[in-house]
């Protein structure tokens, strides 16, 4: 017990000790980078760029296998950046590009849901005025 509230208040000395914007984006770069598993953005542009540049053979295979080694080093650069995220050294990215990678043939753009189209509820930007209400089918903008 003694020892978990020790460690308790050390850790809230940490937090409470570090400024707002360093922390917030090394912790969010450091999410990010440990979301590669699933975005796998580092293997599909190794693999397209192998194979642009050297051949197709190459790209499924050496691509592959340096994709791979990419996507668990910037895993493990995200995990280490979440750890030590009140550490200061905020500005300083351990691996570049600090934000991730995509293929060249892909652009990300921002969702198309609710949370970036905010007025879609209100019927403003093409959505229904009330979806939970029955027969309420108009639309602002349909003529």
């Amino acid at each position: 017990m003694r020892i978990s509230s020790i460690v308790m208040c050390v850790l809230a000395a940490a937090f409470l000790s570090t400024g707002c914007a360093g922390p917030e984006r090394k912790l969010g770069r450091g999410l990010t980078n440990l979301a590669e598993v699933s975005r796998l953005g580092e293997l599909r542009r190794s693999m397209e760029q192998r194979a642009i540049w050297d051949s197709p053979e190459q790209g499924m295979s050496r691509g592959f296998i340096s994709g791979v080694s990419n996507t668990v080093k910037r895993t493990a650069v995200g995990a280490y950046e979440v750890v030590t995220f009140p550490i200061p050294k905020y500005d300083e990215p351990i691996i570049e590009p600090e934000w991730g990678v995509y293929p060249d043939n892909y652009k990300p753009n921002l969702l198309s849901d609710s949370t970036f189209a905010t007025d879609g509820a209100l019927g403003f930007s093409g959505g229904d005025i009330a979806p939970f209400l029955p027969g309420s089918r108009f639309k602002v903008f349909d003529y």
